[in-house]
């Protein structure tokens, strides 16, 4: 059964040994990075922090930091099980015959049963705060030293297109200025980025509506950060992801629609135009993003929960917690990727990539040039583009095995012939790019090379014992007494 919300899913990681009450006061300047960042490393829990200094509402962080806690924050036995089903879903085809038409019915039920479902009012709604309310009551992490001030990290930002009016649910981080401001870091890339600049374009308002939930179950807050192609509403893959419709209420002083059973809802617009330092940050890349211009978003009003639950994250270093939430949008979107891409059979993004560094792509091989279309694919796809060194390998190498893959494509380059540069967009905390949003990437085909690809000489095997005599020697080995 779908977590209903946020204390839902703290029951259950309580319940699974996964989550480490801490019942004394610990500080949300620094002290809780310090304590969230030691756990990551060590694999250790969730953390409640019951008493957070200086606010009443109990933090929690972690959630998602470990594959087992993923596990659990989508109700799966394994990720693997939500990309076997988005594989079903993609295999559909029109059915023949009565029997397959019949055999179809109960998912398409299923799929009528993902569309979020509004509803008249709902948790988020016992504490309705126009006036008198200040963002400094919560437990706003100032997460890293150098950090420009405390960031909401966690928050699922909602706004709409402009000329379609579908909503967008993105996970931008917001400092937090004063007791009714903060920052918007739209990177420019994204999709609330690219309302704000249609809005400006027109020119026919001067302020953009904006709302932000902050603590919901777990498959609604993790489909903020999924790298959905423009308009495909969050809120539904939700609930595919929950197998059950996210109830949605209207705000109250916009139109935009939010989780009923958020925890906090942040309702405010952004002045078209209006832009004010924000940063520098402790990002995940693990330096710290350096100051930049971005827009200002201002609460008008605050509801929640009687007795809300803050969530947050922090990055840094890897691993850490976003690293865990990564690798199961990597093992989900694998599927999505292969439809365009049929020739992928794994892909993998080390810790120590930091998600747009490094791809490792395993793929089979049936042309000459193969590799090269592969990486130039996967710099048209979405995020992707951001990807700044992308290494390609045959089928036969295990891309989650970092050791083989260092192993094996080292082996198999010849550096000028097989490393290609390009230029085109990167992530905006590439700190190291030539421009802003504007620098280079490197492809490295470590494939077997063709005589069609120019190669003449013999390739030789990969060492491997005979077969025989492995089964032979393993008698042996445990006559040896060897284990």
């Amino acid at each position: 059964m779908a977590y209903t919300d946020l204390r839902d899913f703290i029951q259950a990681l309580e319940q699974a040994g996964e989550l480490k009450r801490i019942p004394f006061e610990v500080d949300p300047y620094l002290e809780i990075t310090e304590f969230a960042d030691r756990a990551v490393k060590s694999n250790g829990p969730a953390l409640l922090f019951e008493k957070p200094k200086g606010a009443s509402a109990p933090v929690l962080i972690n959630a998602f930091a470990s594959m087992k806690r993923m596990e659990l924050a989508l109700q799966v036995g394994s990720v693997d099980e939500v990309a076997r089903r988005i594989s079903q879903y993609l295999e559909m085809r029109m059915p023949e015959g009565l029997l397959g038409k019949f055999k179809m019915l109960p998912m398409l039920a299923e799929v009528g049963a993902f569309f979020p479902k509004t509803v008249s009012s709902g948790p988020c709604k016992e504490v309705i705060r126009r006036d008198g309310f200040s963002l400094k009551e919560f437990p706003v992490l100032h997460c890293w030293p150098q950090d420009g001030g405390p960031f909401i990290t966690l928050p699922m930002v909602f706004s709409q297109n402009p000329d379609t009016g579908k909503r967008n649910c993105g996970m931008y981080r917001m400092q937090v200025y004063d007791d009714r401001t903060t920052g918007m870091h739209w990177q420019t890339h994204k999709q609330g980025a690219e309302h704000y600049r249609r809005l400006l374009k027109e020119g026919k308002q001067k302020k953009m509506p904006v709302s932000v939930a902050i603590g919901c179950d777990p498959a609604t807050m993790y489909s903020a950060i999924l790298p959905l192609p423009p308009d495909l509403d969050e809120m539904m893959i939700a609930g595919f992801l929950r197998s059950k419709p996210v109830e949605m209420v209207k705000c109250e002083t916009n139109e935009i629609l939010v989780p009923a059973h958020s925890e906090i809802v942040l309702e405010g617009h952004v002045v078209l135009g209006e832009m004010r330092t924000e940063g520098p940050f402790g990002d995940h890349t693990g330096f710290y993003s350096l100051e930049d211009e971005y827009p200002v978003f201002h609460v008008e009003c605050v509801t929640h929960r009687k007795n809300p639950i803050y969530a947050t994250t922090i990055v840094g270093p890897p691993p850490m917690e976003d690293f865990y939430m990564g690798k199961a949008i990597e093992r989900i979107f694998l599927p999505l990727m292969r439809l365009q891409l049929p020739e992928v059979r794994d892909i993998a993004m080390p810790a120590e990539g930091i998600f747009h560094n490094l791809i490792l792509v395993a793929i089979r091989k049936s042309y000459p040039g193969h590799a090269r279309k592969v990486m130039h694919a996967i710099w048209g796809l979405g995020q992707a583009m951001f990807s700044k060194c992308i290494v390609v390998v045959d089928e036969d190498v295990d891309v989650q095995n970092f050791s083989e893959v260092a192993w094996k494509a080292l082996n198999n380059i010849d550096p000028e012939r097989d490393i290609q540069f390009v230029m085109g967009p990167v992530d905006s905390l590439d700190h190291a790019s030539r421009l802003v949003n504007y620098g280079s990437k490197m492809g490295v085909d470590a494939t077997k090379k063709w005589p069609g690809e120019g190669f003449t000489r013999p390739w030789p095997d990969v060492i491997q014992m005979d077969a025989g005599v492995k089964a032979r020697v393993a008698e042996m080995w445990k006559k040896a007494g060897l284990g």
